[in-house]
């Protein structure tokens, strides 16, 4: 590189535009998954700020305390028709699984990563509300919610929907099925929502630490996974070895 070229190239560096691109790439580095989460959350109160208000109660974001530990709930829409539970999901790329899978699969850039079964995830949201609000398991209708950008191939009786048809699946459920006062039940929930900033952060790290022990579980035999040397360098394996050769990979 010459001495022209190197000077010009500090000079660019100097600039306050691309000092500004190189904040802007570093900030998207860092919180592009936060970012990411926070579009999905936005673009589903987008959508169901569309459900007439007289008819619909929507509360977002709402953390639960049961006798089963703390819940913490993307949406709850409380109608005459059902008092409907949605988890989303503002995923992309393909999503593969089925009604029973302990995880399903998302695959882009032939990458594979695995993450818990969103359906499993919200029956424990739908318990905890049967617990707290004291009403049937019928009125309570449980829905997945997958972000338009990715590619869905799931086998389940479920809703699983992407979010431009949630709407129209909240809508296709006209018999009424809650019979108590729409209101009481609102106000309810928005009382007992946790809204302590460090629970709610307590409540993110569990999560991750039970995601992390759930991982080291070897999923053929139920023993523990843990660290061994192999003759190409170390690995992660069944402690069961050689009952079980499972390798995580």
């Amino acid at each position: 590189m010459n001495e022209f070229n190197k000077t010009f190239l500090l000079e660019m560096i100097k600039s306050p535009i691309v000092i500004a691109f190189i904040i802007i790439g570093l900030f998207g580095l860092f919180f592009y998954k936060k970012f990411r989460g926070f579009m999905g959350e936005f673009w589903v109160r987008k959508e169901l700020s569309k459900l007439p208000k007289k008819e619909y109660y929507v509360l977002n974001n709402i953390m639960l305390e049961s006798s089963r530990g703390m819940h913490q709930i993307d949406h709850i829409v409380v109608s005459k028709y059902g008092i409907f539970v949605i988890e989303m999901k503002n995923f992309f790329g393909l999503i593969k699984g089925n009604e029973y899978d302990k995880k399903w699969i998302q695959q882009f850039h032939n990458k594979k990563y695995y993450f818990q079964n969103p359906i499993h995830q919200n029956y424990g949201h739908l318990q905890a509300l049967i617990e707290i609000l004291g009403l049937q398991k019928d009125v309570f209708i449980p829905i997945v919610c997958i972000s338009n950008q990715a590619n869905l191939k799931v086998k389940t009786t479920s809703n699983v929907v992407q979010l431009d048809f949630l709407i129209s699946l909240i809508k296709s459920y006209q018999t009424v099925i809650v019979n108590c006062d729409l209101q009481t039940i609102k106000t309810k929930l928005e009382m007992l929502n946790i809204k302590d900033y460090k629970k709610r952060r307590l409540h993110i790290s569990n999560i991750k630490e039970n995601v992390k022990n759930e991982d080291m579980i070897c999923p053929k035999c139920g023993g523990k996974l843990i660290e061994k040397n192999g003759k190409y360098g170390k690995f992660v394996g069944c402690s069961n070895f050689p009952k079980c050769r499972f390798v995580k990979k």
